[in-house]
């Protein structure tokens, strides 16, 4: 069987450090792979919506975790400066003692950019800005100096120490055929398809492949990741008004919980659900959990579906 990763998102938004790190410790001794975090500066549906921010909150888990890998879903190139935020991910990975995986992508909210004094491109020019940064960022993290001149970035005799405790697997998240995905066959160790793009995985994991067929790359050299939301009950009966409710709360903004490959139901079914990815070859998990204490069906998902691909 394929090494299977089950990652969970920690509660960021309209949470308090302490539910985080609780949570966080619990989704550990549970048995998760990675714990993951959303990078916004605002919450995503207005900004008078507390959100934590990403790397401050990946550092504190950082300490106060041991084994779980950490990672951003993901991080807006263009949002901060380039070369202090590769400090700042090489100071987290230090602080981990080699678990973070840094996720990557564009950007989308314009006002997380431009409230906090930085320009909101066009999505091309973002497209630009992640292309160099992933360029600048893995320089930085393995070379003693760097001196880059970009379009949207430069850095002159630019000296990054300490370097990552290890070589971190880059993740680049996000489903534009042309670019983004161009990119990630070229670049990542790990692509991540977005939730509301999970129906269309099977089309999405052809594209990839093609895309690297075109830049000489093995397919079989990036992990394919799926961000997913996860409604789980102990039985069918159980789990129908649920994923109705998802349905509701949600709309599509974390796929449709009724879908092909939507990860809902009793446990069994779950099992199912899951088997569909990876036998298309996808064998990562970032998952969010549906329910108002998200540690009651992780749990339950700890218990009854992670045995039966660990």
């Amino acid at each position: 069987m394929a090494n299977v990763h089950f990652g969970v998102t920690v509660p960021q938004i309209k949470r308090t450090w302490d539910e985080s790190v609780t949570t966080s410790r619990e989704f550990e001794a549970m048995g998760y792979d990675s714990l993951w975090v959303c990078d916004h500066l605002y919450g995503p549906q207005s900004p008078q919506i507390p959100i934590l921010e990403a790397w401050s909150l990946l550092a504190g888990l950082a300490a106060a975790t041991e084994k779980v890998e950490l990672g951003t879903l993901v991080t807006p190139a263009g949002m901060r400066n380039a070369a202090h935020l590769g400090k700042v991910i090489a100071t987290v990975d230090n602080i981990a003692g080699g678990r973070v995986i840094p996720g990557l992508g564009g950007g989308w909210m314009p006002r997380e950019f431009t409230d906090f004094g930085v320009p909101f491109l066009s999505t091309r020019e973002r497209l630009g800005q992640l292309r160099e940064t992933v360029t600048v960022l893995k320089r930085m993290w393995s070379e003693p100096e760097v001196t880059f001149e970009g379009k949207y970035i430069q850095v002159e005799n630019l000296v990054c120490e300490p370097k990552p405790v290890r070589s971190m697997p880059l993740l680049i998240g996000g489903g534009g055929e042309k670019v983004t995905m161009k990119l990630a066959a070229q670049e990542a160790d790990i692509w991540n398809n977005q939730a509301v793009q999970q129906a269309r995985l099977p089309h999405k994991i052809d594209v990839l492949k093609q895309h690297c067929a075109d830049v000489g790359r093995p397919f079989e050299e990036i992990t394919v990741s799926q961000q997913c939301l996860v409604t789980i009950a102990p039985d069918e009966e159980s789990a129908g008004p649920m994923i109705a409710t998802a349905k509701k709360i949600f709309g599509g903004h974390l796929g449709d919980p009724e879908g092909p490959l939507a990860i809902a139901g009793s446990p069994a079914r779950v099992k199912e659900q899951i088997q569909k990815h990876i036998d298309l070859g996808c064998t990562m998990f970032l998952m969010e959990f549906f329910g108002r204490d998200t540690r009651e069906p992780a749990a339950l998902f700890a218990e009854q579906v992670l045995p039966g691909f660990k």
